[in-house]
């Protein structure tokens, strides 16, 4: 059961890292094109990718099922590989249509931006390192499990 959660947990994480993360992205740097850098809109940004940040460290550093961080990190290196043997694929592979919903569309801006620079490949490779430790594999015993009992009855010496 412990597994199934961190699956599904992976598959949150993916989505907040690929939407969540590539909005935030597209939005600072519309933000920062301006020639005062402030505003709402890159404070907005700048606290979406703390969110996404906070979600990826908890789930990295925290004692959740390596499969949390396994299918993220399969997810953006798988796309880090198609980019470098297919350029064209990959990118088509993002959201840019305007028949699109619009957070989609904007998200696909920044993903495309991460995706070129290689930051899938740095995020994703830091994420598959929970999964080579084998302590998170195993299940963990409760301390008050393993107590020594001492029996009612009074000892004999």
């Amino acid at each position: 059961m412990r597994h199934f959660a961190g699956l599904l947990l992976g598959v949150v994480v993916t989505a907040a890292v690929l939407v969540g993360g590539g909005w935030a992205v597209q939005q600072a740097f519309v933000a920062g094109m301006g020639t005062p850098v402030s505003g709402q809109r890159l404070w907005i940004a700048l606290g979406a990718m703390g969110a996404v940040g906070l979600v990826v460290g908890l789930v990295v550093a925290g004692r959740v099922s390596p499969l949390a961080t396994f299918v993220p990190s399969l997810v953006l290196l798988a796309w880090t590989v198609v980019y470098a043997l297919d350029a064209v694929r990959a990118l088509s592979l993002i959201p840019d249509q305007p028949t699109m919903h619009w957070l989609l569309t904007e998200a696909g801006a920044g993903n495309k931006a991460m995706l070129t620079s290689g930051f899938y490949a740095l995020l994703g490779v830091a994420m598959f390192i929970p999964v080579l430790i084998p302590s998170r594999w195993a299940r963990r015993y409760d301390d008050m499990e393993e107590e020594y009992e001492q029996s009612q009855e009074s000892s004999y010496y």
